[in-house]
């Protein structure tokens, strides 16, 4: 069976984000929509050259589509604190999350971590790498994998991007394969 998954992002910056996977899980077959979340994200310290910039956001999910839970599960609430920055000619982000993952009427904290390298490949390319850790409250297990993905800058406001991504524990997902885009819009929103 082959589950789609569609992902939406729009931050205040002005962007927004698609992504659609396929996933195979074994002989399980099961049918769902997207989720929907809504949140913000504030820039905490701009950076610049290797002085990392610090952001911190909040999603809450306002629609559960009902597609099934893989190895990390979907958070009800989410707050995360993130930090990029350049240097050597590469560039880093670094994520740390606090998630409420509910399953029933049971409530837990999940907790994740990433480290993601980038860098330009000439003619519009870039190649990133990603190690990512989350905690799996409800398995009491942890997921981590790798994930690697190509993309290709076709104008100042639009990527288009490839990759793929390897679970690396027994409770994470074994393969993702994605594709997507990611939008710049014209303007910044700059009141809600």
């Amino acid at each position: 069976m082959y589950l789609l998954q569609n992902c939406f992002l729009f931050g205040i910056d002005r962007v927004a984000n698609c992504r659609r996977s396929p996933m195979r899980a074994g002989e399980r077959t099961a049918n769902g929509s997207a989720e929907i979340f809504c949140g913000a994200q504030a820039i905490l310290s701009k950076g610049e050259g290797r002085r990392p910039t610090v952001a911190a956001s909040y999603l809450r999910r306002v629609y559960d589509g009902g597609a099934p839970e893989l190895d990390l599960g979907s958070p009800r609430n989410s707050l995360v604190l993130l930090a990029s920055a350049d240097t050597k000619g590469f560039h880093y982000d670094t994520n740390g999350m606090l998630n409420e993952i509910v399953e029933g009427t049971a409530h837990r904290a999940q907790f994740g971590q990433t480290l993601s390298v980038s860098h330009s490949l000439g003619k519009g390319f870039t190649l990133s790498g990603e190690i990512w850790h989350f905690s799996q409250p409800f398995l009491h297990g942890h997921a981590v994998g790798n994930l690697w993905a190509l993309a290709y800058t076709t104008r100042k406001n639009l990527v288009l991007d490839v990759g793929f991504n390897r679970g690396l524990t027994v409770t994470s997902t074994r393969w993702d394969i994605f594709a997507g885009f990611t939008c710049l819009f014209p303007r910044r929103i700059r009141h809600l």
